[in-house]
């Protein structure tokens, strides 16, 4: 979004009681070959008018269609005029306001689907206000603790495993003060962070490893309200729309332990960084260098699982290595970390649907998915410094991704807007070995492998209504594959239904699946084997092959059944 555009449309809507029309003005001809979306914005509760609220109608991702912007005028009304017609994300934006869905925020936006000579009037979009939480941190003895980092934290499911997620964080200022703005109403974990110490890499600048005593030290920890050191000890606090609410803490020293190892195969002259991530929470706590005879030390370690990570600063060895640890009640000794090279694997993708098309290969790009039991709790594996999981298929169909982490893996492939949505990974192979339903194992050395991409994937389409029959906009419908593969997210397909209850499930691999449809979802919590366990019996068993397309009905889950 471009914020001169905004300013613009923001001061055009100023000039009158309405907003005015944006895109180019139809004439009668392109009237029947564009749509036109108009509405009002309001608040919840209340119904008053919201004035100057950015919309953004945004293609989907498999459409080739133009983006629109609008923002609404004094009486909150809203009009786009000459859409091309196809399928739309719509989105609000004002600052201080959410848009919500059945309690929950709408974060994907809206799916439209609109037609040629389409207008669609009278949508009621309803904003609530946001909280807002402020307060002071202090120390033991009532002094301002500045630097320090409060964190609002819901629970959400990514990659099918519950884990905390930030939803706003602010640093304290000199006088100890904070204020996070923008929560969505809801239940949350509201914790604090000592500022950092710097006290470990003071002590690294030393000739060796600094031993210090093996009796707990006393150390500022994280503290979550109102004053429990473990997340799953807090108070949950319920936020509710508009609200200012206080909390105050302080923190008290605690104690807390020392990681003592060292890191074996530093190369000559390298500096190596040695740094503890929360296994709970996805959060670096803690770091330090390791001395030149590799020995480190990390202070003020409190009691809890985490992955230890060391890798090489900078130069042209990509060298890492990770180890989890437990810390209970008692310094860790001893511990010995082995760096390796990071990994090499390249590829090349053939689609065996485009013969002569090799430009398309462009279009797609191949996602490192983490096996089972590989990754952190985010379920992402940690990997190199500046690693990215999703390369980029070149025009000759090659890709390649540098500096991959030992560990276990899956690729997915993703087709872009110019390849279409029917396109599905049919095979996969390395060395002649087929790891379509193996995975393979990366150990350190140059791995390649062979993708087939067919465009003959199966279509499902259909319609999701509620018990009574009425169509439901905005659901969730999910084709879950066999039981065998249901540790695989990558062989899940989602979408989500249009504003008449229409979904169109697309590039699903030949195979047997079960559809199920949610009126409303936290995240990827379907790829949570015991919530799906929850909706067993209410899904419709669907069965494709290459190139089919099939249609159905689906009754939606409600919110109320799904928890």
């Amino acid at each position: 979004m471009r914020l001169f555009s905004i300013l613009l449309l923001a001061c055009l809507c100023s000039v009158g009681l309405r907003a005015p029309s944006f895109g180019q003005a139809p004439d009668d001809e392109s009237k029947q070959q564009t749509a036109t979306l108009s509405g009002t914005i309001v608040k919840d509760p209340g119904g008053e008018p919201v004035k100057k609220v950015v919309v953004e109608l945004i293609a989907d991702e498999h459409d080739r269609g133009a983006n629109y912007t609008a923002v609404s005028g004094l009486d909150g009304t809203f009009r786009i005029v000459g859409i091309r017609a196809g399928q739309y994300r719509l989105f609000v934006e004002k600052s201080g306001y959410l848009e919500m869905e059945k309690n929950r925020p709408r974060q994907d936006g809206r799916l439209l689907a609109l037609v040629a000579g389409q207008e669609m009037k009278g949508m009621v979009v309803r904003l609530q206000a946001a909280a807002v939480v402020h307060g002071r941190v202090t120390d033991e003895d009532g002094d301002p603790m500045s630097g320090a980092q409060v964190s609002v934290l819901h629970q959400t499911y990514q990659m099918g495993r519950r884990r905390w997620e930030v939803a706003g964080a602010e640093t304290t200022n000199d006088l100890g003060e904070y204020r996070i703005g923008g929560i969505v109403p809801g239940s949350y974990c509201v914790s604090v962070s000592p500022p950092p110490s710097f006290r470990a890499l003071i002590e690294a600048s030393g000739t060796g490893a600094h031993r210090a005593s093996d009796k707990p030290q006393l150390s500022y920890r994280t503290t979550y309200y109102p004053a429990a050191l473990d997340p799953d000890q807090a108070s949950p606090v319920q936020f509710h729309a508009g609200d200012e609410f206080p909390i105050d803490f302080s923190l008290v020293p605690q104690p807390s332990f020392a990681l003592r190892g060292s890191v074996i195969g530093i190369p000559p002259n390298s500096q190596v960084v040695v740094m503890l991530q929360s296994r709970d929470m996805g959060q670096v706590f803690n770091g330090t260098e390791a001395h030149k005879d590799g020995s480190f030390e990390i202070q003020d370690v409190a009691p809890g699982d985490y992955l230890l990570m060391a890798s090489v600063a900078g130069g042209s060895d990509h060298l890492m290595a990770r180890q989890r640890v437990r810390v209970v009640a008692s310094a860790v000794e001893g511990l010995r970390v082995s760096l390796q090279s990071g990994s090499v694997v390249r590829g090349h993708v053939s689609l065996e649907s485009a013969p002569g098309k090799s430009a398309l290969a462009s279009q797609f790009s191949v996602l490192l998915v983490a096996g089972d039991g590989d990754g952190d709790a985010s379920g992402v594996v940690t990997i190199g410094a500046g690693f990215s999981p999703v390369a980029q298929v070149q025009a000759d169909g090659s890709f390649e991704w540098k500096d991959v982490a030992p560990g276990h893996y899956y690729p997915q492939l993703i087709s872009g807007p110019g390849a279409g949505g029917d396109w599905f990974l049919r095979g996969a192979s390395s060395s002649g070995r087929d790891i379509s339903e193996s995975g393979f194992t990366v150990s350190g050395s140059t791995l390649g492998m062979d993708l087939v991409a067919s465009a003959r994937g199966a279509t499902a389409t259909g319609l999701t209504k509620d018990h009574d029959g009425k169509p439901v906009a905005n659901a969730t419908v999910v084709a879950v594959p066999a039981v065998r593969y249901r540790k695989r997210p990558e062989r899940f397909t989602s979408a989500s239904s249009d504003q008449a209850g229409h979904f169109t499930l697309q590039g699903l691999r030949p195979g047997d699946y079960t559809l199920l449809a949610w009126d409303s979802l936290d995240g990827e919590q379907y790829l949570d084997p015991d919530f799906l366990k929850r909706s067993e019996g209410q899904g419709t068993p669907l069965k494709v092959v290459e190139n089919e397309r099939k249609s159905v009905e689906l009754e939606v889950i409600p919110a109320s059944q799904d928890q």
